[in-house]
């Protein structure tokens, strides 16, 4: 029987993942991401492990005032409480100096009994300088210099941390994000063993590249992790700068992670069909493939809705494809369901905001990184015809939530300007901006709301899985076409489009008059008046999205497409290659 390090085949390396609610190892999308993964790799028996960093001090607890304005806390827990603390240890020179790192074990069990272990590196040791403990302390916290160093860490430091532990014969390394893209250069370096560089040749490149698999999720080149030649000299050293050079990773005089990762991997893809095609327009030079994102299924459900599903579809915890028999269950089950979730949440807000939402009122939901890209605001963008619609048509509540990073002053703005717009609504449309969003706040609104809103600018919006979550809990979605949506939506089916034309530029009046006329014409109406057809949609939001936005699916479609092309679907069987 292999050990346990034998039957690791795949490394998933993220900057972030989301793994225990105590945990504050995220900031957002792409760690709630890939802590769903590496849950449904569990599930199937998928042989990952996964590796990040550990951030004694999170990311940051929002603290909101009267206004709006945004203060950040530190998110400070406690590892050992959570934790295993490994025997090893490894060394990654930055600076010219030595750093340490240490591993703690955190482990994913699988509906079936399968486990998938998740590292996570510390620099927080003795041995280390006072600064070299605090590099691993905060999550995306710091100047480029900060950046470099904990992706220098990740990536080297993982390799070698892999390696202290028995994984010496890894297939693949999968790179979620560019932040880890330097665990391509200590692979190249790994193998050359010594070598000297001027005798790589491309077959030795390609080599590594055989072992590397990359996902992009940013459509912006802003978004692109960049650092000026003279800052990666002075952290990583000349002999690292040569193999980089070699290996192509240097644009425009800066290292760009996301080129050193496309350079560095045989397979590349976008996390939707439509996200796909964008990447493939940044980077014409590489086959950018698709593998659209997915969400955990039983861990975004809320408690009621589980229950429903065990009664109707017992199957669906260990096989997702069984929620496309959630047609043949009743509507009214769908509505007890859906209304037990609503009554959760608005019972938090409550405790939380002495807020008194009304459990009658179509209750929509909005909530996902604070950026003004992401246009939270656009719902109130004619303030006039939403009063006009809550007055005349049927009235509304909205429940917002989101945290913006602390260097995004835009973003930022965003939140004050909801903050005054609630005021200005204030005894007619009510509106909550809840503190402190986290993956707890998360399961209360996208199984609570009765609508969930997505206005993205588009085409910035890579994936978005808050709608696939909410699609779960039988909450449908009124959203731009763009990310998941693109495929997601069948009109008045799963939920409604704003808009009609997913390939063009966002145009702000047009899609808030789109919003306004689905809310107007469509959407209010059926909630109050024909709440057995909306229940319906609800119903359909479940079998049609559900059944095919998870993880299990998405893992699926990376073992077969991207880590064992042609060796079949089959997972956790013995004889599986």
């Amino acid at each position: 029987m292999p050990s346990p390090s034998e039957s690791v085949r795949v490394a998933y390396f993220s900057m972030e993942i989301a793994l225990d609610p105590a945990m504050p190892t995220y900031s957002g999308g792409l760690g709630v991401l890939a802590g769903d993964t590496l849950r449904s790799a569990a599930d199937l028996g998928a042989p990952l492990i996964g590796v990040t960093l550990l951030y004694r001090g999170g990311y940051f607890q929002q603290v909101l005032d009267a206004h709006g304005e945004q203060r950040e806390e530190e998110d400070r827990w406690l590892p050992e409480d959570l934790l295993e603390r490994l025997e090893p240890t490894v060394d990654v020179f930055i600076e010219g100096r030595k750093v340490k790192l240490c591993a703690w074990r955190y482990v994913l069990r699988g509906q079936t009994g399968a486990e998938v272990p998740v590292l996570l590196l510390d620099s927080d040791l003795p041995d280390n300088a006072p600064d070299d403990r605090a590099l691993t302390r905060r999550l995306y916290a710091g100047d480029r210099r900060l950046r470099l160093f904990q992706e220098a860490l990740l990536g080297f430091g993982g390799v070698r941390m892999l390696r202290a532990l028995g994984h010496s014969s890894l297939d693949l390394y999968h790179m979620n994000e560019g932040h880890s893209a330097l665990l391509a250069l200590e692979l190249v370096e790994e193998w050359l063993d010594g070598r000297p560089l001027e005798t790589a040749t491309e077959k030795d490149f390609a080599v590594v590249r055989r072992k590397c698999v990359f996902t992009t999720h940013t459509p912006v080149p802003a978004g692109h992790d960049r650092f000026a030649r003279e800052l990666v000299l002075q952290v990583l050293g000349e002999q690292h700068m040569k193999t980089l050079n070699q290996m192509g990773g240097f644009q425009d005089g800066e290292l760009n992670m996301t080129y050193l990762a496309l350079r560095a991997s045989h397979y590349i893809n976008g996390v939707a069909m439509r996200h796909g095609q964008v990447s493939h327009g940044m980077f014409p030079s590489y086959p950018i493939a698709a593998i659209t994102n997915g969400v955990h299924a039983v861990t975004w459900t809320s408690r009621s809705m589980q229950e429903l599903l065990d009664r109707n579809i017992p199957p669906w915890r260990t096989n997702n494809q069984y929620l496309r028999y959630a047609v043949g269950v009743p509507v009214q089950e769908v509505q007890q369901a859906h209304q037990e979730a609503k009554l959760a949440l608005l019972s938090r807000i409550h405790d939380r905001t002495g807020v008194q939402l009304d459990p009658a009122c179509l209750t929509i939901g909005f909530a996902r990184r604070a950026a003004g890209y992401k246009r939270a605001d656009l719902v109130f963008h004619d303030r006039d015809r939403l009063l006009h619609i809550a007055r005349n048509v049927g009235p509304l509540q909205f429940v917002f939530g989101g945290k913006a990073h602390p260097q995004d002053a835009e973003g930022k703005a965003v939140i004050r300007r909801i903050f005054e717009l609630a005021e200005s609504l204030r005894g007619t449309i009510p509106v909550v901006y809840v503190e402190n969003y986290d993956v707890e706040w998360a399961k209360l609104l996208v199984s609570g709301s009765d609508l969930w809103l997505n206005t993205p600018q588009r085409p910035q919006e890579a994936s978005g899985t808050s709608g696939m979550k909410a699609a779960l809990n039988g909450v449908p979605s009124l959203s731009v076409l763009d990310g998941w949506w693109v495929e997601g939506c069948v009109e008045g089916a799963t939920g409604w489009a704003i808009g009609d034309d997913a390939e063009a530029p966002s145009d702000p009046e047009a899609e808030a008059a789109s919003l306004y006329h689905k809310l107007e014409r469509c959407i209010v109406p059926m909630f109050y008046g024909r709440p057995t057809a909306y229940g319906a949609v609800m119903r359909s939001a479940i079998a049609l999205n559900g059944s095919y936005f998870n993880t299990e699916r998405m893992v699926m479609q990376y073992l077969s497409n991207a880590y064992f092309p042609g060796a079949g679907a089959r997972v956790g069987v013995p004889g599986w290659t």
